[in-house]
């Protein structure tokens, strides 16, 4: 029976490395992670990071809307592997629920 696994990241940067955690180490197909936002708006986090953020010599950037954290959904096949993926998801940084 799947289950889906739900976890919030504060930046998008974030929520895309434990993407790669969960494909790479823990053998997760890409095609069971999903990349959201956390409420009604589009967000890229509650921070900016990565390639929303401000280059050196750059004026801060105001493009990248920081509504709500970023939602990370993995639809988990195998009822033994729900606290790993769990697991790997907070030690990859996910917000406390």
């Amino acid at each position: 029976m799947s289950q889906t696994v739900e976890k919030r990241f504060i930046t998008r940067a974030d929520a895309e490395h434990a993407v790669e955690l969960l494909v790479q180490q823990h053998g997760v197909e890409r095609t069971d992670i999903f990349i959201t936002a956390d409420g009604s708006e589009n967000s890229v986090g509650e921070q900016t990071s990565g390639g929303d953020a401000a280059v050196p010599l750059e004026g801060e950037r105001d493009d990248a809307a920081l509504h709500s954290p970023v939602l990370l959904s993995v639809d988990v096949n195998d009822e033994g592997r729900v606290a790993l993926v769990q697991r790997a998801l907070d030690e990859a940084g996910a917000s406390p629920a």
